[in-house]
């Protein structure tokens, strides 16, 4: 079906004349009698109180019109920055926006913002070039300008179609070859290029004395075009809001079907509306009133159409940015709030009725999301800026009758990771249980926070699965510095265990929260937290005369710059820096440029912080007395749950780390263990395999152990009670890590990788695969006697039926041969997760994804080929030296100094030498 009406956005930086121009349209399509103005407060939009005495628009508002039989629903926008996250929320609803520039003015800096989020929500764009008439408008340069900033397609349509249909034609192939054959280009052509993105087109004209609205009208009905819409229901919520008496309204557009009173639809929130598939849980309620609202003025309707923007009652969990009825994937907002602060209510006033008000206020502004830290009995907001503050404690004071204020605003500080982690969460309290096991790795600014999963659908349904990846995205998670949110990190799911009578879809949630907090914790024992804070992309224009003061401050507070570039009298530099050093900044232009220096900014993401640890210290944030993000897991005992703690967690989890059959063993970045505690007992599995050199060596013996498993059958203890402690005396983990120095070298290699990656090898075990195996081991023999480290050469018996897995040294290296069902690359994983902490260890193998993981440990990574170079240059060594001593040696032997001892280690090195 074809939508109902089409809408439009009027969107422009503040003073642009955007107001202004909603007024002349409504006035020339003969909804209003006679054009109000901002100056005057008797605008058709702006009637809120706050907007009044402003003169600004802050809310989105709606009013209906319609150009040569077409039905238009017309969105006026805000247009300060501290807005406009409420102007991104009407473009998820839109068919067409339409960008007005000052002539005089120019482009903004909120005026590249607003490209941008046209860019990204994909929305044709029309142009209005307004305050023709005033001093300094020049229809060339703006058209230059707009082409130079946002690229082509920007056509002037003023005139009529004789005057623009070539330049059309030459934006698109296909209809440049059928112009220059018919010399024509016909309004289809045109609105297809607009739907394309391909055409821009501008009109110019005076909205206060209402010069070229008209013509903009005529463009508008003739260059836009009714969308395709689904039969079955939906809708796009944008707006929250409360009428006179206090009930709730839900603002939103039907993007299908039909929607009348009384019908029951499902609900999905801003969370929900954000995932790539439908997520599971949405809520089923029952409208009540539907009503069309036209400015200040409301109609109750029996019914509405697809295309239409009503606001509709008696919905209870709906959320702006969410949307009812049929799925419709959305995207996270661009514009978020970069500054946090503290509110501060009267003496009189009881936090907890501030903290509902607050969310009451939260639901219209989303963006201020409000934090209640119990800890500190503190209320904090986010804030797009001093105006957004302002008109938060009008409205506060106006519906509330409480006065409040907010302490001075800091920056909002986020949160990653610099390198891979595996993490695990266990929840298990009496008659509930779940486990889920993650690798954290870092990824690229401005990704957010990815989550996958990578566990067959034979060790855990699909339906756990999408329950835990709903479950880590669901809630903001909170770094470990300054509690600051988590982002640019890809949190994928390698295990996990449900119980079939146990497993609620709660557990699921305690546990991936308590997963992810581990990761987090392991990651900053390790130093592997960053700290991050916004900047901000900004352009610099300032008098000639004042270029030299410019780049001196733009030396000390801009992480990057350039220019400066002479554009007629001005000197233009564009840079990025951050926003915690902008701040200010444009008011020190105004003043030493006099008024005629202008900065713009746009926020271009996030980096890394320039003072982390004065950042942090400042925080004064504690991730262990965090009690909403707690970091240990819940384990049950003889009927009881009981808390461990992060750094302990791991050897009480009841899955083997992924790709492992043996029981993971923790990362223990502390000592867990002091004098009164009981300590944990080791199970002597695995001396079965070890030959007679390998006994006395105890700390080999005891990772072979750990890393192969226990294969004793009269060894019936309850893994789970493994090394268990009484939580009741279990202490605090310290807040200095001891990190300790690395004591011995360890090469570990992954045997057949390095067989099948060496060509010599590869050949010989096309032919024998023993004896491949044989002069490999005879080569790294040759290769550790020389270098001197302990030296483990793992071979995969994944395949062998019944294998148990074995261990024997070979002359001076030890050989691993894996258990069944359990890879070279899971008991490599595991010897470096155990050993990799206090010992220095290297892993040689070409696997890709085996030198990611290792890495994540803390281990340095070697390919096939380096350890091929590492040989050859050993062997050269060898050759060197041995031929050298051997000459020395029978030199002495010539002169009469040989004694028997001389000649037993001249035969040596003459048969060593022979060898090499």
């Amino acid at each position: 079906m074809k939508s109902s009406c089409i809408c439009l956005a009027l969107t422009a930086h503040v003073d642009a004349g955007k107001t202004t121009l909603s007024e002349s349209i409504l006035l020339n399509s003969g909804v209003i009698r006679k054009a109000g103005r901002v100056d005057h407060g008797d605008s058709f939009f702006d009637h809120e109180k706050e907007e009044r005495e402003r003169g600004i628009t802050i809310f989105s508002k709606q009013a209906l019109f319609s150009v040569h039989g077409k039905q238009f629903v017309l969105m006026d926008t805000p247009g300060h920055v501290d807005f406009s996250a409420e102007m991104e929320r009407v473009l998820s609803v839109l068919d067409y926006a339409v960008l007005i520039i000052s002539a005089p003015d120019g482009l903004h800096g909120h005026d590249l913002t607003l490209w941008k989020l046209f860019k990204t929500w994909e929305i044709p764009v029309f142009v209005f070039v307004n305050k023709m008439d005033q001093p300094g408008a020049d229809r060339e340069k703006v058209l230059r300008e707009l082409s130079r900033r946002f690229g082509s397609g920007f056509v002037d349509f003023s005139a009529g179609p004789d005057d623009f249909e070539e330049s059309v034609a030459v934006l698109d192939d296909r209809l440049t070859e059928r112009y220059l054959e018919t010399g024509e280009v016909t309004a289809s052509d045109i609105c297809r290029l607009v739907l394309e993105r391909k055409l821009f087109p501008c009109c110019f004209g005076s909205a206060l004395r209402n010069e070229g609205v008209d013509r903009f009208l005529d463009v508008l009905s003739s260059y836009t075009v009714y969308r395709e819409l689904p039969d079955s229901f939906s809708a796009k919520v944008f707006k929250i809001s409360r009428d006179s008496r206090g009930n709730r309204l839900t603002h939103l557009r039907v993007t299908g079907g039909m929607l009348r009173p009384k019908d029951t639809v499902r609900v999905f929130g801003l969370h929900e509306s954000s995932m790539p598939e439908e997520p599971d849980g949405a809520t089923e309620e029952k409208t009540d009133q539907i009503l069309m609202l036209n400015g200040g003025r409301s109609e109750q309707l029996q019914e509405a159409a697809a295309g239409m923007v009503v606001a509709v009652s008696g919905l209870k969990s709906s959320a702006a940015g969410g949307c009812l009825g049929e799925y419709l994937a959305g995207e996270r907002p661009v514009m978020v709030p970069l500054f946090s602060s503290r509110l501060i209510p009267p003496e009189d006033v009881d936090i907890h009725r501030m903290y509902l008000i607050l969310r009451e206020l939260e639901e219209e502004i989303p963006e201020i999301s409000v934090d209640y830290e119990e800890n500190g009995g503190e209320l904090k907001c986010r804030l797009m800026g001093e105006v957004q503050t302002d008109v938060l404690k009008e409205l506060i004071m106006t519906r509330y009758g409480i006065s409040v204020s907010f302490e001075p605003a800091s920056v909002i500080y986020k949160e990653t990771i610099t390198a891979p982690v595996y993490c695990a969460g266990h929840y298990e309290p009496l008659r509930h249980y779940a486990e889920v096991h993650f690798v954290m790795e870092p990824l690229e600014r401005g990704s957010g926070v990815v989550v996958d999963t990578s566990l067959s659908e034979d060790i855990l349904p699909r339906h756990f699965q999408r329950l835990i990846m709903t479950n880590a995205t669901e809630k903001e998670h909170r770094g470990v510095l300054t509690g600051g949110e988590l982002t640019d990190v890809c949190i994928t799911l390698v295990n996990a265990r449900a119980h079939e009578k146990h497993t609620e879809g709660g557990d699921f949630r305690q546990a991936v929260r308590r997963a992810v907090r581990q990761g987090l914790m392991k990651s900053r024992a390790l130093g592997r937290c960053l700290l991050l804070e916004p900047y901000y992309d900004f352009e610099l224009r300032v008098p000639v005369g004042d270029a030299g003061r410019a780049m001196t401050d733009l030396s000390r507070i801009a992480e990057s710059f350039e220019g400066p570039s002479m554009e007629t009298d001005e000197a233009v530099f564009r840079g990025h820096a951050a926003v915690s050093a902008m701040q200010g900044y444009d008011a020190a232009v105004l003043a030493y440029t006099g008024g005629f220096g202008h900065l713009a900014c746009v926020f271009g993401g996030y980096g890394s912080c320039r003072d982390q640890a004065a950042a942090v210290a400042a925080s004064n944030y504690d991730p262990e007395l965090d009690p909403d993000n707690p970091s240990g897991s819940v384990f049950c005992s003889h009927g009881a749950g009981y808390y461990v703690p992060w750094d302990q967690t791991d050897r009480y989890l009841h899955l083997e780390r992924a790709g492992m059959t043996g029981k993971a063993e923790p990362e223990m970045l502390v000592s867990d263990s002091t004098e009164d505690e009981p300590k944990t007992e080791k199970r002597s599995n695995g001396s079965d395999y070890l030959g007679q050199g390998l006994k006395n060596d105890k700390e080999l013996e005891e990772i072979f152990n750990k890393t192969l498993g226990n294969n004793r059958k009269a060894d019936k203890k309850d893994s789970r009670r493994d090394g268990w402690k009484d939580p009741m005396r279990m202490r605090k983990t310290p807040d200095t890590v001891e990190i300790r120095e690395p004591l011995k070298q360890y090469l570990l290699v992954d045997g057949y990788n390095i067989i099948f990656a060496w060509d010599d090898l590869k050949e010989l075990a096309a032919i024998n695969i023993d004896a491949a195996r044989t002069e490999l081991t005879d080569i790294l023999a040759n290769y550790q006697g020389y270098r001197g480290m302990t030296l483990i050469l793992v071979f995969d018996a994944y395949k062998v039926r019944g294998g148990q897995g074995s261990v024997e040294k070979y002359h001076n290296i030890y050989i691993v041969y894996t258990k069944e069902a359990q890879t070279a690359d899971a008991y490599i994983e595991a010897a470096v997760h155990e050993i990799g902490r206090k010992h220095r260890v290297t892993v040689a193998t070409s696997d890709g994804l085996e030198q990611t993981i290792v890495f994540g440990e803390g281990a340095a990574r070697m390919s096939a080929r380096e350890l091929r170079e590492a040989v050859e240059e050993c062997s050269r060594d060898i050759h060197e030296r041995f031929i050298s001593r051997k000459e020395h040696l029978e030199n002495r032997i010539r002169l009469g100094e040989d004694t028997a001892r001389d000649k037993d280690f001249v035969q040596q090195i003459r048969d060593a030498g022979k060898f090499v």
